[in-house]
């Protein structure tokens, strides 16, 4: 007889229980010391369950843009502001169509609810524009409109960042240079569309302006600049409504006025033709700077906006004040105008003055996940409460808990003293689930929903129906006549692989459900699939070992009749003495035969 090849286990070896056991344990512990550690004990609830606000957002028309609203820029309005919403924390923010133009928002209540509503409708539309002129958001003279206050300067460096004025003063008053800077408006707004190509030599010429008032208008280009500063003159951004029409329906190719804060104070601007967009902006976080100790805006551009935001930082390099700035735009509403001294290359650049961290991080949350392709206004804003969603819980748990006793009663009714490592592996499967749940919802924001619910207790008669297999595994060993410590690890291997596959078919349809559907149904699908995973982790690191363990006890190994391995219960053979590979004696010849 051939000798066994050495390193190969022998079918019945018992392995290392004690080893698997160990790991599971630690598992446990490291788990729960996380939970404790991160000071969150419980699940974090979505908005069935926790209550929160349901936001009714309308798409509004534009003019000269009447197919605007169609279902390709809702259906992207909806990944952003679900982008948006979902990267400060909010998980489970529920995101959707309704109809032709309207968008629900469902966002659960927690600590960022309140910067999410914030967020939900803002269009986060950016443009980078050179300042033409400043002053106070006070009315002013129509004859002080033509000589404009300079915006003051915040950088005397000429370090390669953009230096911000709104952390300056307000504005000073009007200075001897008003009537310089009141010629340069008018030449900056002018110039981009009174140039005109000279009959007999066909070069440009501009119109000359050598004093301090505008000229008069003398056509469509003139008038629109003398209309532009009256505008100016007129408007007062101490009042919401002339705040949000200032440059209301203006095109990034267009002159415009805005609006803004210098520190408590609204000041207003003239601003030329946008540079640069949002579109240019490829990154934006807020951060803190260590050298000033202040919130500021990183904002890293794609190769093409970076070119642009050269080009047109080194041009207002060689300007005077104020024109020597540009305005950070955001929505029609100017949030920074620095100032450069020279063109800033690399590709990066920075928004500083007066951010707390809240508007610094909710600034770069917007910035980095793009504008919305259409405008909205709030049309409903309702709260939403979490009675209903207790009362489905608790009938959910219920009916859980129903679920469970009758699983418990099955198993003790037919595998008896089995019935204990059953109950025991449930157990460390909840834990398990429950503390990695937890962790779950303090890390990437998971939040628990009544899907979800429904999809752990769905997990308790996969868990469950691993168990059976294994057990009966073992069950059809001791009725082939063999002794319980072999039965245990002779039934491993078979009932291990329909295990795997029964497991990996439920996974695979948790993933595919998962991938397909949105909302509350990818709750249900995630847990299906977590629970199933820890599946496998429980029976192959707890069920086994134990089994494997209790199965050299004599109450289990004697086949006790609680015990669940009772061989005259189960009709066992007669055990199987004879070794293999030794042939039967050949029975003797009768006289006959001889």
């Amino acid at each position: 007889m051939a000798a066994p090849k050495k390193g190969r286990r022998p079918t019945g070896a018992q392995g290392r229980p004690g080893r698997s056991l160990a790991i599971i344990l630690i598992a446990l512990v490291a788990l729960t010391a996380g939970m404790f550690l991160s000071k969150q004990t419980t699940p974090r609830l979505g908005i069935d369950l926790a209550g929160g606000t349901s936001i009714t957002l309308k798409a509004k028309s534009e003019p000269g843009k009447p197919d605007a609203i169609n279902e390709t820029n809702m259906n992207t309005a909806v990944g952003i502001i679900e982008r948006r919403v979902n990267g400060l924390g909010v998980s489970e923010a529920e995101v959707q169509t309704q109809g032709r133009d309207h968008i629900i928002v469902n966002i659960p209540k927690g600590a960022n609810e309140q910067q999410a509503r914030d967020q939900v409708g803002t269009t986060a539309q950016l443009f980078f524009r050179p300042v033409l002129a400043f002053a106070d958001g006070s009315p002013v003279a129509p004859e002080a409109a033509q000589n404009p206050t300079p915006s003051p300067s915040a950088s005397g460096s000429g370090a390669p960042k953009a230096q911000d004025g709104n952390k300056s003063a307000p504005p000073a008053a009007p200075s001897s240079s008003a009537t310089s800077q009141g010629r340069a408006l008018s030449e900056a707004l002018k110039a981009p569309v009174t140039a005109t190509p000279s009959p007999s030599t066909g070069e440009t010429k501009k119109a000359d302006d050598t004093t301090a008032a505008a000229p008069a208008p003398t056509g469509p280009a003139e008038a629109a600049a003398a209309d532009l500063q009256a505008k100016f003159a007129a408007l007062d951004c101490s009042v919401k409504a002339q705040r949000l029409d200032a440059g209301k329906d203006a095109k990034p190719e267009d002159p415009t006025l805005a609006c803004g804060k210098r520190g408590d104070v609204w000041g207003k601007w003239i601003l030329g033709p946008a540079q640069v967009d949002g579109q240019d902006v490829k990154d934006a976080k807020g951060v803190v700077d260590p050298q000033r100790g202040m919130w500021i805006v990183t904002m890293q551009f794609t190769d093409k906006g970076a070119d642009k935001f050269a080009k047109i930082t080194g041009e207002l390099a060689t300007k005077q004040m104020p024109q020597n700035q540009f305005a950070i735009v955001l929505d029609g509403e100017v949030i920074s105008d620095p100032s450069v001294s020279q063109a800033l290359t690399g590709g990066n650049a920075e928004i500083s003055g007066g951010f707390t961290q809240q508007s610094a991080q909710d600034l770069g949350n917007m910035l980095s996940y793009g504008a919305l392709p259409l405008s909205f206004n709030e049309d409903s804003v309702t709260t939403v409460t979490a009675a209903l969603g207790d009362e489905q819980l608790r009938a959910g748990l219920i009916a859980g808990a129903i679920g469970m006793l009758l699983v418990v009663i099955y198993l003790l009714v037919y595998y008896r003293g089995l019935a204990f490592i059953a109950i025991v592996s449930l157990l460390v499967s909840a834990a398990l689930t429950y503390t990695i749940m937890v962790l779950l919802g303090k890390g990437i924001g998971f939040a628990l929903n009544l899907p979800a619910v429904c999809g752990a207790i769905v997990a308790i008669g996969i868990t469950a129906d691993s168990f059976i297999v294994y057990f009966e595994r073992i069950r059809d060993e001791i009725r082939e006549g063999r002794t319980l410590r072999p039965a245990v690890e002779r039934a491993w291997p078979r009932a291990r692989r329909t295990i795997l596959v029964s497991d990996f078919v439920s996974f695979l349809a948790a993933a595919v459900l998962f991938v397909v559907t949105v909302g509350k149904v990818q709750g249900f699908a995630f847990t299906l699939g977590l629970t199933t995973l820890l599946d496998v982790v429980v029976v192959f690191l707890f069920t086994k070992p134990i089994m494997t363990l209790l199965a050299r006890t004599k109450f289990f190994s004697s086949g006790h009749p609680w015990s669940g391995l009772d061989p005259k219960r189960l009709g066992a053979k007669p055990p199987l003495r004879r070794s293999r590979g030794t042939a039967p004696a050949p029975a003797p010849l009768d006289a006959k035969e001889a």
